[in-house]
Order: C-alpha cells, then structure tokens, then sequence
C-alpha cells in the first residue's frame, strides 16, 4: 500500500539538479526536452473472473496532460486487447479453467507512447463444469436509484444455478458496461449525465459461460444537479486524534462506497484544503478502512476533516461527512 505524505506543514525544501547537456540535444536551434511526457499509468483496475474460461478488466481512464488515443491490456507480458480511448472495459475469452493469470493496463497517446503498467492484478478462473447446459435463473426486483447527477445504485435479487453463478452482467440498453462477481448482487454505475433517463437489466452467468435470461429492466432519471449523490460518498466517518513523539495525528475510519469493486484512492480534505491522498497500490484492504496522518505539534487546536472516494469512471465522488477534532 502507497500513502502519499501529507505535506502541510512541511517546511520548504531546496533541491539541487544537475542536468547533462548532450550535444545533439542542446546544440543552437535545437529541441527543448526530451518529446512529450507519456501518459499516467491508469489506476482503478479491476479484474473478476466472469466464467471458467473468461475475465473482465476494468479501469478508470487516465489522467493528465497526455491526449489518450488507447488503452492496451496485458496478460503477463503479453498484449491481449488493444481498446480505443473511450473503452474502459473489456473481456478477455479462451482462457483456462482453474488457471491463475497477472493483467494489467496501459495507456497510448496519438503519438504512440505508452505510460507505465498500472497495478498488476491476479486472478483465478473457476474450475471447469461437466456438461452444463443449465442457465442460472433470471435475476429478481431490480431496482435503480439516482445517486447525483453522474452515478446510480442497482441492486437485485440473487439467482439460483445447479452449480453456482460467476458473476452478474450489467446492461445499459442492449450494451454491456459492467461486471461484477457472483457473490455481489448491487453495484454502484457512474459515468451518467445530469437530467437525463437510463434503462439497465442484468443477467447471471456461470461457469460454463450459460447466461440467464435478463432481470427486468429498471429506469432511472439522474438529477439535474451536477452533485456525485450521497451514495457515493464513504460512509459512517469517525475522527480522533493522538500524541506521538510530540507530535500530533489524525485517525479516521471509514465504510468505503459500494462501488461494485475496489475503491483504490482517497483524497481528505483538512479545514476546506486537500491535505492529503490516500493511494493502493496493492491489495485494497477490506471492511471498514482506518488512516492516521500528522497534522502538528501544537494541542488544542480543532480541525475538520472529511474524504471522497475516486469512483470507477475516474470521477470524484461526494464527500463525507464533516467531523472536528482537537488536538489533545
């Protein structure tokens, strides 16, 4: 696990850089630096199991100065999947049955230049089934809830199969845009737009790749507001405080938005500002989330403090609840 340090009350530091000029780069008329920076790394990754021979990869788009033309996604060292820049999803099929594979993903700009890989992710498929025709059954009372004006929750009801479900197929219209496993039966969609009506459906799928038939469908017309909805925001927040080597901390705790997945960065707010981000850069930890950071040596002095979540389309969600603390 990555933290960021915060940086607050950090005192400024000079740094000294020693560059080499070579003569080819810096000669008279010549081109200033070294081309353009590559993309971010994209962050957010996801990859679940979605049948004994399938997976579905997930990521939320890249950041930065960088125009994205692309994404490419890995097995190992392997290029398997080249999207375009709008894609943020794919499956990859003709995979084996309990077999344990590595994806990861990288960003391309118009120029050709790849960022670095982003988190590597490793998953397992389920074990093969015999003969299995049989479909898992419709999904039950799917229901839709805006959540602000970009995000909506679904939840439904569970389905049965003579062996078990593997994951859940979410549909916006005839389009496929998410995946969850199938133990989860709700999941948090983000990427709408305000003021406007969305229809979803689910199906069930098991291992042996046989989807159910579709949930009903369920409507939902996002706010007009440009807000993220409080489902979105981490939830049941609590702050203290404690004194170590004469300095001060915060310690929060948190229940991270249902997303669907893994939310893997937080950004805190302290008294209005960004203090610090919260970044996992490995296994995201599950259940209720703890971070302590330093805020000071002095006692008596109160704070606020809230967080939000960055949600799977990349897009910050809603913040917290506030809470004040004192130093003591």
């Amino acid at each position: 696990m990555r933290r960021t340090p915060h940086t607050r009350h950090l005192p400024p530091v000079c740094l000294t850089v020693t560059v080499a000029c070579l003569l080819s780069a810096c000669a008279w008329g010549g081109e200033e630096g070294g081309g353009a920076a590559p993309p971010d790394a994209p962050r957010g990754v996801t990859v679940q199991a979605g049948s004994a021979t399938s997976v579905h990869v997930m990521w939320n788009r890249s950041t930065g100065r960088a125009e994205i033309d692309g994404y490419e996604v890995y097995r190992g060292a392997t290029r398997v999947k080249r999207v375009p820049a709008a894609q943020h999803m794919v499956d990859i099929t003709g995979l084996k049955p309990s077999a344990t594979y590595t994806f990861s993903v990288r960003a391309r700009d118009a120029d050709g230049n790849l960022s670095a890989d982003s988190k590597k992710l490793t998953v397992t498929t389920p074990a093969a089934v015999a003969a299995d025709s049989t479909a898992p059954s419709r999904p039950r009372t799917l229901r839709a809830e805006a959540e602000g004006g970009h995000a909506a929750t679904l939840s439904w009801g569970a389905s049965k199969d003579n062996r078990s479900v593997a994951s859940y197929e979410i549909y916006q219209g005839t389009t496929k845009i998410h995946s969850v496993g199938g133990g989860t039966t709700d999941t948090l969609i983000t990427g709408l737009r305000p003021g406007r009506t969305y229809t979803f459906s689910v199906k069930a799928r098991d291992a042996a790749d046989n989807f159910s038939p579709a949930s009903p469908s369920a409507r939902v017309t996002t706010s007009g507001s440009k807000d993220s909805g409080r489902g979105t925001a981490p939830a049941g927040l609590r702050a203290t405080t404690h004194r170590k080597d004469g300095a001060y901390y915060i310690d929060l705790s948190w229940e991270p938005p249902r997303t669907g997945g893994s939310v893997t960065e937080y950004q805190i707010h302290l008294d209005g500002e960004s203090a610090t981000s919260l970044v996992f850069g490995g296994t995201v930890p599950q259940g209720r989330m703890k971070h302590s950071f330093y805020v000071g040596k002095k006692p008596g002095e109160t704070h606020r403090v809230r967080l939000r979540a960055k949600l799977p389309d990349g897009t910050w969600g809603a913040f917290s609840a506030r809470r004040t603390v004192t130093t003591r």
